[in-house]
């Protein structure tokens, strides 16, 4: 494991920003987020503060071939099923302790509106995949009804 602990400086999205300082980020039902990702098995929390975020963001993974986190600034650039975890922030992670699940964004495409994408352990062999859920940021909070 690279003993390297960064916490993600990649910027909020300006709808995070707002639904956080509203009052409407708030934690979906179970139900509601097996329907908006559906591969997604097991129960996972919204994580409601930016401080909660960067702290979840920190890459303590990386390293770990079997979780599919790498830093882009040490090695080449890795498309999905891997993660950077320099262009990247934690939303969402799991619910069960090891578990090792997590909802993030992924800034590689669009600094401003990333993509979300969820851990997938089911799905090929027994690595972490991450997958793309939704194009971007606001469309996983309309498929939420946040």
């Amino acid at each position: 494991m690279n003993s390297l602990k960064q916490e993600s400086q990649m910027p909020l999205p300006r709808l995070l920003v707002e639904l956080i300082s509203s009052g409407r980020w708030k934690q979906p039902s179970d139900a509601a987020i097996q329907a908006a990702v559906p591969f997604l098995r097991e129960p996972i929390d919204f994580l409601m503060s930016e401080a909660r975020m960067r702290s979840e963001s920190s890459g303590q993974v990386v390293g770990l071939d079997h979780m599919r986190e790498y830093r882009g600034s040490l090695s080449t650039p890795r498309a999905l099923p891997w993660l950077d975890a320099e262009l990247s922030l934690f939303i969402a992670v799991n619910r069960e302790i090891g578990a090792d699940l997590g909802i993030a964004l992924d800034y590689r495409e669009n600094r401003e509106d990333p993509r979300v994408v969820v851990s997938d352990w089911w799905t090929g062999d027994d690595t972490l995949h991450w997958r793309e859920a939704f194009p971007t940021f606001t469309a996983f909070v309309l498929a939420l009804n946040l």
